[in-house]
């Protein structure tokens, strides 16, 4: 069976690379993206619209209809606005997360930058991230943009990935590390 999450991974490079471009033409990168990053916002914010985005059993004038109300009580216009109900209209709404991590990404490159998916047992202070983002760049040589989260699962220490690289010096990973070696030993 194919992996769904490949074909929204595709679909969603596919409508964010036809946005960035469709921006940059128009020289409203910067516009766009922080339109997207308000609906992600409002997207994390409602359980009902995360509803909305996700389920098969609206009908795609439903999903739109909806989605036009949201966002023009929002005041997102212009090509996030379009861009978001053609989505809609297209049956792509469960996408949309996907495509403005696309998005973001695409105009990251563009700008010479890296991402980095850094995940942390408590919120780090604004020095700290910048010290993190300071050693990240002296690592990869670039400019790296930071998408953190905050996994107190972990219990301390972090996460980070780059690219295709990991590191993990997670608490978490440190024990279940020890505790193999112990079973080994015992």
């Amino acid at each position: 069976m194919a992996d769904s999450s490949q074909s929204v991974s595709g679909v969603a490079e596919r409508y964010a690379a036809s946005l960035f471009e469709l921006a940059l033409e128009g020289g409203a990168v910067a516009e766009v993206e922080a339109s997207l990053d308000a609906v992600q916002g409002m997207i994390d914010g409602s359980d009902d619209l995360k509803r909305l985005i996700k389920s098969p059993v609206f009908s795609s004038e439903d999903q739109l209809n909806a989605i036009s109300a949201i966002l023009d009580k929002a005041g997102i216009t212009g090509l996030a606005g379009n861009f978001i109900k053609v989505a809609a209209s297209n049956r792509r709404l469960f996408a949309v997360p996907g495509m403005i991590a696309a998005f973001k990404a695409i105009h990251a490159r563009h700008r010479g930058e890296i991402s980095a998916s850094v995940t942390v047992a408590h919120a780090l202070s604004s020095a700290q991230e910048q010290e993190l983002k300071a050693a990240l760049k002296g690592v990869t040589g670039k400019d790296v943009t930071i998408n953190l989260t905050v996994d107190p699962s972990i219990l301390g220490g972090l996460i980070v990935q780059v690219g295709s690289r990991q590191i993990d010096t997670s608490l978490r990973t440190k024990l279940s590390t020890l505790k193999l070696s112990l079973k080994e030993v015992g």
